[in-house]
């Protein structure tokens, strides 16, 4: 049975280096890029034919749409749809990433903590630029006494620090262990001969069960950050 972790490691497809700093395209990197052109291209496909009663395809990127929608005016408000496209993507980028991973000798970008933590860092940034836009550099929640900053500040400093930490631990972790479940599994069909078909069958249910878990992930992470982002446009 080989190692169940080789399938997390980050190997270099075209070596390039500026002086010491290693900026190779790698296995990463390529299913980022698969990620964008394949949601690109599906969501382009479905929609090539339009009409005003959708038909089956066209109706999934509407669905999408119409998805993504309700979450923003649920967790941010009407004001919050301007940020559509931000959000949209957002889902996109983590969900495709999580279903291509799971296609054999496939990489899945999802369950590094590098990957999503600058991912996670950019809705952060995001955030912070919407927070200080709406309402400039105010930290303090209405009402609370200025002697009580010393106390306040920090803790509002954690806080909000600690969301992309949430954000990227979770979905690493649930990425990591069920890709490691499936390797160990699918490890036994080999070894086990004639009865290997009943590791076969059961992994077919977990990918099954995976699959599920890649857009569950995909949704808490979305949603999770409309709420950070009505934090940003919302007084406490």
């Amino acid at each position: 049975m080989s190692n169940p972790m080789e399938q997390f490691v980050i190997k270099p497809i075209i070596p390039l280096k500026v002086g010491d700093v290693d900026i190779s395209f790698t296995n990463s990197a390529l299913f980022m890029v698969l990620a964008v052109v394949v949601s690109t291209v599906l969501l382009g496909l479905c929609l090539r034919r339009r009409s005003i009663v959708p038909t089956v395809a066209q109706s999934i990127p509407e669905s999408i749409y119409e998805f993504i929608s309700g979450l923003l005016k649920e967790n941010v408000g009407v004001e919050g749809l301007k940020y559509f496209p931000f959000i949209f993507t957002l889902f996109l980028f983590v969900a495709f990433g999580n279903l291509l991973g799971l296609f054999p000798y496939a990489f899945t970008f999802t369950s590094h903590l590098t990957a999503v933590g600058s991912l996670s860092l950019i809705a952060l940034l995001f955030n912070v630029v919407i927070g200080i836009k709406k309402k400039k550099l105010g930290w303090l929640p209405k009402g609370i006494p200025f002697a009580l900053a010393p106390l306040i500040v920090p803790i509002e400093m954690i806080s909000f620090l600690s969301k992309p930490f949430s954000l990227t631990v979770r979905l690493v972790a649930n990425m990591t262990v069920g890709h490691i479940m499936l390797k160990i599994i699918a490890g036994f069909v080999v070894a086990l001969g004639f009865a290997g078909i009943v590791p076969v069958l059961f992994n077919s249910c977990i990918v099954c069960f995976e699959i599920f878990i890649a857009l569950l992930q995909a949704f808490i992470y979305t949603v999770l950050s409309c709420i950070y982002l009505g934090d940003a446009l919302h007084e406490h």
